[in-house]
């Protein structure tokens, strides 16, 4: 148990550090891009935006070179190098001056995200045992959950006080309390000796592998299209004061932590039958956050709703990637997460483009709805010819 603890303290850091510049964008707009502040706030908010993409950049970048690099080595091993990466790279961002350098470093601060929670997921499934295989990927991921409870609004609401370097000042703490305790407290956990870079990334072969992460990056990017601008959707939008902004995030929270616990027990009973509900469930539910969002406690109701609904697809999109990926499980497992953030990517970027063109802060919302559907619409092809082609008789 101290083990798992372990991780997820980690993946509190990583839930931490990824969301908390959704709800400090203005903040950070304002101390970083002062000029374009003065002339066009709208603008400056959007540009921001960048930092959201470049770290999920980094992720996607990171997470199959970093996991298939390392998947020979002892994971405990790895997992305490990732740690320490984790704490020297939002070190980076706590100390930069410009918007250039805290740019670069929100890009290398994504570069062991999608390595952390893979290997850390399989450390996981191994110790829960078979048949919990999705229950083992949501216990790591229960860290980056709890964090959209406490840590992503209490980061907030620090960083709205008391600047938004003092949210990766606690950011940078809890990275080197999670080395710690990694340290001390994972077993050892033997890697794969015989596997190299080249037959790891041999997974990128496999069609029905392209196809979950296709489920992830287009439908999960229905989530971030909205999260990504969630402050002035809660301010300008609903009209409720600043203070509001932490109070909603942790409502997203709540809704992400039940998600995430019922969706690891959904994908371990019908994994195919949660992602096709789930999905059709996330466009329903953006769709009505967008027609509703001028009022605060409807808002609040469907920005539950959206982190309920997200969550409990993050376990069975890593499953399935876990399940069709045969013998390359590091990487497939860290996949997930580039997925998952090239969603974040794409929907901070379109939810930012809408938001630039004059469109107003409730469209990001729309383009979640168009995001999750074509997600849904992968996965029902996907699934339609893997049944045709488990239909066709192998020749004798």
């Amino acid at each position: 148990m101290w083990a798992l603890l372990s991780l997820a303290i980690g993946s509190f850091g990583i839930g931490m550090t990824e969301f908390v510049v959704m709800g400090l964008l203005p903040d950070i707009a304002q101390d970083l891009l002062p000029d374009l502040w003065a002339q066009n706030p709208e603008h400056a908010i959007a540009q921001a935006g960048w930092l959201i993409s470049l770290y999920a950049l980094g992720v996607v970048i990171g997470a199959p070179t970093i996991a298939g690099s390392v998947a020979r080595f002892p994971r405990h091993r790895v997992m305490i190098g990732l740690a320490v990466a984790l704490t020297a790279f939002n070190a980076l961002t706590l100390i930069m001056p410009t918007f250039g350098l805290v740019a670069a470093s929100r890009l290398l601060a994504g570069l062991p995200h999608g390595a952390y929670f893979g290997i850390g997921a399989l450390v996981a499934a191994d110790v829960l045992g078979p048949g919990k295989r999705a229950k083992g990927v949501a216990f790591v991921l229960t860290g980056l959950t709890i964090a959209n409870v406490v840590g992503v609004p209490l980061g907030t609401f620090l960083g709205q006080q008391a600047g938004w370097r003092a949210a990766f000042a606690v950011v940078t703490a809890i990275f080197a309390l999670a080395t710690v305790a990694i340290a001390f407290f994972v077993p050892a956990h033997p890697g794969e000796p015989g596997r190299t870079l080249r037959a790891e990334l041999s997974v990128f072969r496999v069609g029905q592998v392209w196809a979950a992460l296709g489920m992830g990056a287009i439908g999960f990017g229905g989530f971030f299209a909205v999260y990504s601008y969630i402050a002035p959707l809660v301010t300008e939008i609903a009209g409720s004061p600043e203070w509001a902004v932490p109070i909603v995030l942790v409502v997203m929270g709540l809704g992400m932590t039940v998600g995430n616990l019922v969706g690891g027990h959904l994908a371990d009973v019908d994994l195919k039958r949660t992602l096709l509900i789930g999905l059709t469930a996330l466009a329903a539910v953006l769709a009505l956050l967008a027609v509703t969002a001028p009022w605060v406690i409807a808002l609040a109701f469907f920005v539950f709703a959206t982190g309920f609904v997200s969550a409990a697809l993050s376990p069975a999109i890593q499953t399935r990637l876990m399940d069709v990926a045969g013998d390359n499980q590091s990487i497939a497992a860290a996949l997930n997460h580039s997925a998952l953030n090239i969603g974040n990517s794409v929907g901070a970027f379109l939810g930012g483009t809408v938001i630039a063109v004059g469109w107003g802060f409730v469209a990001p919302a729309w383009v979640g709805v168009a995001l999750a559907l074509g997600g849904l619409a992968i996965a029902v092809g996907s699934f339609a010819f893997e049944r045709r082609a488990a239909a066709v008789p192998v020749p004798a």
